[in-house]
């Protein structure tokens, strides 16, 4: 897993295959299928770049507690030289078919902080996409290197989580736009994608005639390293643990996330800043 490591670092992003099981894989898809069906359409209309943005934190079967706490993919963090990972928040977001492209953003918040600028990330996303992906149905794209040095694509971009951006009302803004620098991330379902949250992605659209769902987890790969207000901050975004899941299943995710005891004040969300970034 170092040539992993190296990519993630280097490039923002990296694949491990193979690392839900068949089994897991189905009770994930009835799952994700069940709580799409419950959308309703002012819930679709608000996310319809996204296609769901349905939180974690809210969802009754245990089944998303397993893949929080899954082993090959802690295992994977590990080989990687992230041993001991802490857990905030979960997202199902499925594109329904003939949906429209995800903008450009990144995931980041702390950018006023020295350290957010470092080569190994504080914060991942692990991707699990429930089916094979392609640019036909809606793949990741990913602007490598962009999570350390800048891209045009930063002064592209406004609030990267802008509310009519989310509605995806208008293909021909910048954040829509088709890079020169683009690289497209395909995977097999049952891969995880694990990329920086600094990174600039979107997605394709989805032209197919079926629903394409990715569940993203976020982790803090050293949650021990990070800076007081850093911490701070990721404890208050953490997701609270739905009543509803068994004890084993909460206390399975109540071991993986972070526990800050100090006083220093998170955080909000800073908006990145040119003049901060190298290159």
């Amino acid at each position: 897993m170092k040539d992993a490591r190296r990519e993630l670092i280097e490039s923002g992003f990296c694949r491990v295959p193979d690392v839900l099981t068949p089994t897991i894989l189905g009770h994930l898809r009835a799952a994700t299928d069940a709580l799409c069906a419950t959308q309703t359409e002012e819930h679709a209309a608000r996310f319809r770049a996204q296609g769901s943005m349905f939180a974690l934190g809210g969802v009754e079967d245990p089944v998303f507690a397993r893949l929080i706490a899954w082993r090959p993919a802690l295992d994977a963090l590990a080989a990687m030289g992230f041993p001991d990972p802490t857990y905030t928040d979960g997202y199902v977001i499925s594109k329904p078919p003939r949906s429209p492209r995800l903008f450009w953003h990144y995931d980041w918040f702390a950018w006023d902080d020295p350290t957010a600028y470092a080569p190994v990330p504080q914060q991942v996303f692990l991707m699990y996409y429930l089916s094979d992906t392609a640019p036909e149905n809606g793949c990741l794209r990913v602007l490598p290197g962009s999570h350390i040095s800048h891209n045009p694509v930063h002064d592209l971009l406004a609030e990267p989580h802008s509310r009519d951006l989310s509605a995806g009302d208008d293909g021909s803004r910048a954040e829509f736009s088709t890079r020169p620098d683009e690289v497209d991330a395909p995977v097999s379902a049952g891969d995880v994608v694990i990329g920086d949250a600094r990174l600039l992605h979107a997605t394709h659209a989805n032209d197919s005639d079926q629903r394409r769902t990715v569940i993203t987890l976020w982790y803090q790969p050293d949650f021990a390293s990070l800076p007081e207000r850093i911490k701070a901050q990721m404890v208050a975004k953490t997701h609270e643990i739905p009543d509803a899941w068994p004890a084993e299943s909460r206390e399975m995710v109540r071991r993986l996330n972070p526990v800050y005891e100090g006083d220093a004040e998170p955080y909000g969300r800073c908006l990145y800043r040119r003049q901060r970034l190298p290159g």
